[in-house]
């Protein structure tokens, strides 16, 4: 499995025959064993020693992503696959009780992040500590990134857990934008945990579990799944067939993030190395694009389709120049704000409406910021009156959260803020 910690190819299989095939059949000839001489149970017993070999070789090769660190997981993590992102309502007024929740989920985390599960009580008639669906597969890369939404630290004129004056310098709520059709059950939420891996089936292990364990004390206000794909090297498209995320590199540095995504020095002490957040649902009208010319579809982002190369020039990364735009270009409204955002979006798909026969399906577009109102509240602002896309697209969920730093072994999720 590709470790995102260090780019490294997968170079298990080559030329059709998988590395333990290979494993298997070096070790077979290396002794000499001959079916005729000690028969196909000697060649199996050597196999047999060759498999445990490997599995133990490939656990250790399958570090994944390390959950502690100076920044959480799944901020500037190179993108994964499949993500899960959840909404979590808090139904206690007890700052204990939500300590003791961070302390499970941390526990957790660290643990499925390195691929292991919770281990079992020494009593059968109780529920298994871990749903175990994802026994035997590894880490997939998975991160957990936590934050904090702005109900958190005020909900309702209270201050339940005695953390306001914690509050980051730039929490609010997104307010309403021209062509939004907002619904609640997509947006906002006192917690948010997203879980990220190349692997579905841990990915989804995680947030179950995340889920689980929240019992009696949060409860699921929303949860997202998306995916998103391309070619090693290549910027992923989203399901209108663009490239999404080409203006990434522009920042991918030691000194472009600290500029753009992580929180600046006078945030609260606990949001030292973190980030915020920005979440839209936005439903993508496939019908209405689908029938749309091609031209129609690269003046909506003026950017040529196949290539991702801005107008007037060649290559998708190539430097934009506006003014070769369409007044009304996706692309160049983002670029005349003149703001750079870190984005961390994946596509959605969840059936067909009954109604209308038509695909449910779009993006959910995540984002991280280090300040959400100069960089992102702004641009969401611009493209919400003047976006040629809004013909093809509605926004239905939106959320604002602030992401704290990295999590340091022997601490628990909040910790700096709740204690």
């Amino acid at each position: 499995m590709k470790n995102k910690t260090d780019g490294q190819k997968d170079l298990s299989k080559k030329d059709g025959m998988t590395r333990r095939e290979m494993l298997k059949m070096s070790a077979v000839a290396g002794t000499g064993i001959a079916i005729g001489a000690t028969g196909l149970g000697g060649i199996l017993s050597v196999v047999d020693q060759v498999d445990k070999v490997f599995d133990k070789e490939m656990a250790q090769a399958d570090e994944g992503v390390p959950f502690y660190g100076k920044t959480q997981a799944g901020i500037i993590t190179e993108q994964q696959t499949y993500c899960y992102l959840a909404s979590f309502d808090l139904e206690t007024e007890s700052k204990a009780d939500v300590i003791a929740l961070f302390k499970k989920w941390t526990k957790f985390a660290d643990l499925t992040a390195s691929g292991g599960a919770l281990s079992d009580a020494d009593n059968d008639m109780l529920p298994p500590s871990d749903t175990g669906e994802a026994d035997g597969l590894g880490t997939g890369n998975l991160t957990v990134t936590i934050g904090y939404g702005a109900s958190f630290f005020m909900k309702n004129g209270r201050d339940r857990f005695g953390v306001n004056a914690k509050r980051p310098k730039h929490l609010v709520t997104v307010p309403h934008m021209a062509h939004d059709s907002l619904d609640a059950a997509y947006s906002d939420g006192d917690l948010c945990m997203q879980v990220c891996a190349d692997d579905q089936q841990v990915a989804f292990h995680g947030v179950r579990n995340f889920i689980r364990l929240a019992t009696g004390v949060a409860t699921v206000r929303w949860l997202e799944e998306g995916f998103i794909r391309s070619p090693e090297g290549e910027t992923p498209r989203n399901l209108f067939g663009f490239k999404d995320g080409t203006a990434n590199v522009d920042h991918a540095s030691k000194q472009g993030f600290a500029d753009v995504v992580w929180a600046a020095a006078d945030e609260p002490a606990w949001m030292k190395n973190g980030s915020y957040l920005g979440y839209r649902k936005i439903q993508m009208l496939l019908e209405v694009w689908d029938r749309s010319s091609l031209m129609d579809q690269e003046d909506t982002f003026g950017r040529h389709k196949h290539s991702g190369a801005p107008y007037g020039k060649k290559k998708e990364h190539d430097k934009v120049n506006p003014a070769k735009l369409p007044t009304d270009a996706h692309v160049r409204l983002a670029k005349d704000t003149k703001q750079q955002m870190h984005r961390r979006a994946y596509s959605y798909t969840s059936g067909v409406d009954a109604k209308t026969g038509r695909l449910e399906a779009g993006l959910l577009f995540i984002c991280f910021t280090q300040n959400p109102e100069t960089q992102y509240l702004p641009m969401l602002h611009v493209m919400g009156k003047m976006d040629k896309l809004n013909e093809y697209t509605i926004p239905i969920g939106n959320a604002l959260f602030a992401c704290q730093g990295g999590i340091q072994a022997g601490e628990y999720f909040g910790q700096a803020l709740l204690q």
